[in-house]
């Protein structure tokens, strides 16, 4: 299958079944839209909204763009396409307003996929963690190239320096860059994870999860952020040499050479370095390819062993 081909086709995860009969084609009114639907279950303070406590908890927890949109539709009757107010939008994480930008790009003939790394644009200097974890979308333009896109920024209330639908790839790390770049001594892992409210998760341990999750998006398979397999499970003393040779070979497979941002060129339009056979290889070794069952290492509803139909498996 082309590339092209295949980041146009919906994968199990993203597909939304019906899409709405007026769902606008332009990137930058899709993540206008998104942003509509969607609050971060962290940005409540943000937007002077009281989350409720279950929906916090519950709502990330979905795995598929079928199921955001059926919740989206019990909230509220209104078109997708209209405004809704805070408390009907869906609770999600960054991994969701990426995945459902995605659907909507596929479903509306834009080239699309998600893309799992580490964002610079969200860090308040409160945390050594200057890299934090986060997922954007990466979609094709008409003449070839490639741009990074984050819904989560797209509606000016979130002080960013560039344009949501251009997100620089120095401030946009995926998951292979960063491997790369702690690997040769250029970054600190430390400086790599996420704050959380039960502490902050950091290190080389956390970049080689994205890593491994980044490589299954690519493959078509969506997971959530906590999810966790293979040598994205494996304990940091297990973690062989051979192993740290796939996941350089992966990191080679997948990084975008990062280009930074000039008054005159986009460091963000470029042509793709991923090459689909090399992602098909990859995810079939037994160290990365997503299994029957995965451990999912959720926020704030434990850990528990999910079981994925085979349609969902890598």
């Amino acid at each position: 299958m082309d590339s092209n081909d295949f980041h146009l086709k919906q994968s199990p995860y993203s597909d939304p079944g019906a899409v709405p009969a007026d769902l606008p084609a332009d990137p930058r009114e899709l993540a206008t839209l998104v942003r509509n639907l969607l609050i971060h279950r962290e940005e409540g303070g943000h937007f002077g909204y009281a989350m409720p406590e279950e929906r916090r908890r519950e709502d990330a927890e979905a795995r598929y763009v079928s199921e955001i949109l059926r919740i989206l539709r019990e909230r509220s009757r209104a078109p997708l396409t209209e405004h809704r107010e805070l408390g009907e939008r869906f609770a999600g994480t960054c991994r969701d307003f990426a995945l459902l930008i995605c659907a909507f790009l596929r479903a509306t003939g834009t080239p699309a996929r998600v893309r799992c790394g580490f964002a610079t644009y969200f860090e308040d200097g409160s945390s050594p963690v200057t890299h934090g974890d986060h997922w954007v979308t990466e979609y094709r333009l008409p003449d070839g190239g490639w741009r990074l896109a984050d819904a989560q920024v797209a509606d000016g209330t979130h002080d960013v320096p560039f344009d949501p639908l251009d997100v620089p790839r120095d401030q946009f790390l995926v998951a292979g860059a960063a491997w790369q770049a702690c690997r040769a001594g250029d970054a600190d892992p430390d400086a790599f994870g996420v704050p959380l409210p039960t502490g902050t998760l950091q290190g080389l341990w956390f970049v080689r999860g994205n890593v491994v999750r980044d490589l299954a998006a690519l493959g078509g398979v969506e997971v959530l952020p906590w999810d966790a397999w293979g040598l994205a499970a494996k304990e940091e003393p297990e973690v062989t040499a051979d192993d740290l040779a796939l996941l350089d070979a992966v990191a080679a497979a997948t990084a975008v050479p990062v280009t930074p941002a000039t008054s005159t060129t986009s460091a963000v339009s470029t042509t793709s370095t991923v090459s689909a056979e090399a992602i098909r290889r990859l995810c079939a070794d037994p160290r990365l390819t997503v299994p029957a069952e995965i451990t999912s290492h959720t926020t704030y509803l434990g850990v528990r062993q999910v079981r994925l139909p085979e349609s969902l498996r890598g």
